[in-house]
């Protein structure tokens, strides 16, 4: 059985314009997926930090940009 808040909020969201029931669409599906995305950034921050150590310390060649495009586009034509 669904609470009568849930019909009251979802009754109300629905009365609201497009664009603020997209807003609002919006903010519940972060609300969902907040603490995932928290453990997936810090993941991220953590392998971006051990791939600046391994150039620091020589274990990774770094590549210049402008020769990794241009490879990348030499491919494409």
């Amino acid at each position: 059985m669904v609470p009568a808040a849930y019909n009251e909020v979802l009754g109300a969201a629905l009365a609201l314009s497009p664009n603020l029931r997209a807003m609002l669409a919006e903010h519940l599906l972060q609300s969902l997926d907040a603490e995932p995305q928290a453990d997936i950034d810090a993941l991220w921050a953590e392998e971006a930090e051990q791939r600046v150590q391994s150039v620091d310390q020589g274990k990774v060649a770094a590549i210049p940009g402008e020769q990794i495009l241009g490879e990348l586009r030499s491919r494409h034509r």
